[in-house]
């Protein structure tokens, strides 16, 4: 494990960067501005290394420019419609960032937190480090100081294992995912619609205009968004379909096969393959849902560390987490969190090839 410096923020606080490497040559590096994943390098079929994740060389660009890429997002990852919940009888407003929804934790989310370095792991397990925060009461809207341990870790089996720990000293809710956006061919590379993808799910949530589910849990079976099979994703992505162009490509949640909603033992949530370079990731989860979304806002008017312009498709983020504005309805799976529990879920993303 390589440690340096990578910046410093307007306010003079350094930024650090983390390389993480193991047995298989696979690189993984981190940075303490919003936790981000700048870089993952795996080998194709012919043992070339490329980065596959998008991102940026610099910092300046992730504080100004970055829609989320590679970093946590909190304290409640997707939207949260009107920007409003309630809990135990009071209703809460939060920072209105998509239009008239909160959106990924607000307008100073977890991305745009530089965490704390609480541990350095380094041994037979793997490499990797330990991130801390504790987002005070009200921060955004939110209710409850919520403290918050992130830990990132590479193993020699190819495994990138996220861990989420919270607690909270007040009432509140949570949810945590990663926004790395793929694509497997190599940052730059061009888009992601030659990707086949997997989703262990028999069912999604589909979305108003405005990304925000009805509530139902409507049947993936004769839609474009029937992955049970591995399939292209421009099969899916080009079709004629109202959800489709409510997302403007996919931006929907999948909810994963298991035996109930509240089920959280660890599942292989989706496998991700580029059949020209042979590279392939597993996501296991122990969340009930996976967000997919394909880019959509990705309009060229940004340019990530090869000098090259992101354009719609050029990434695909796959974004295990709880459903999107679970608080607003009961019959989702909950996300509130009260004192003397914990929030802890577990995603692994596991390197391979085909």
């Amino acid at each position: 494990m390589d440690r340096q410096l990578y910046g410093k923020m307007a306010d003079g606080a350094e930024v650090m960067q983390y390389t993480l490497t193991n047995a298989q040559g696979i690189e993984v590096k981190i940075v303490t501005y919003g936790g981000t994943i700048t870089s993952i390098k795996t080998a194709d079929r012919r043992h070339r290394m490329a980065n596959v994740v998008l991102g940026f060389s610099n910092l300046k660009d992730y504080v100004t420019r970055s829609p989320y890429l590679g970093c946590i997002t909190g304290r409640f990852a997707n939207r949260i419609a009107k920007g409003r919940f309630t809990l135990d009888g009071v209703t809460y407003g939060l920072a209105a960032n998509n239009g008239p929804h909160a959106l990924h934790g607000g307008r100073v989310g977890f991305d745009r937190i530089v965490w704390a370095v609480t541990k350095e792991i380094a041994g037979p397990g793997g490499s990797g480090i330990e991130l801390h925060y504790c987002s005070p009461d009200r921060d955004e809207g939110y209710p409850g100081a919520l403290d918050t341990f992130v830990t990132y870790l590479l193993d020699d089996e190819g495994a990138l294992r996220i861990h989420y720990r919270a607690t909270t000293d007040a009432p509140t809710i949570v949810n945590l995912t990663n926004h790395t956006l793929w694509n497997l061919a190599g940052e730059g590379e061009g888009s992601i619609y030659n990707h086949v993808l997997r989703v262990n799910a028999d069912r999604f949530t589909p979305v108003d205009r405005t990304a925000i589910p009805s509530g139902k849990l409507a049947t993936v079976a004769g839609t474009p968004f029937d992955f049970r099979t591995p399939r292209a994703i421009a099969d899916s992505i080009r079709a004629k379909d109202t959800q489709i162009a409510n997302g403007k490509g996919i931006d929907h949640n999948f909810v994963l096969n298991r035996p109930s909603l509240e089920d959280n033992t660890l599942i292989l949530a989706a496998t991700l393959a580029d059949p020209a370079s042979g590279r392939m990731v597993d996501i296991l989860t122990t969340e009930p849902g996976i967000q997919v979304y394909t880019g959509n806002f990705l309009d060229g008017s940004i340019y990530g560390a090869s000098g090259r312009s992101y354009r719609q498709g050029d990434g695909i983020a796959l974004e295990t987490q709880h459903f999107p504005d679970s608080p607003n309805r009961p019959d989702f799976p909950s996300t509130v969190l009260r004192p003397g529990q914990a929030y802890d879920t577990t995603t692994i993303f596991k390197f391979g090839l085909q």
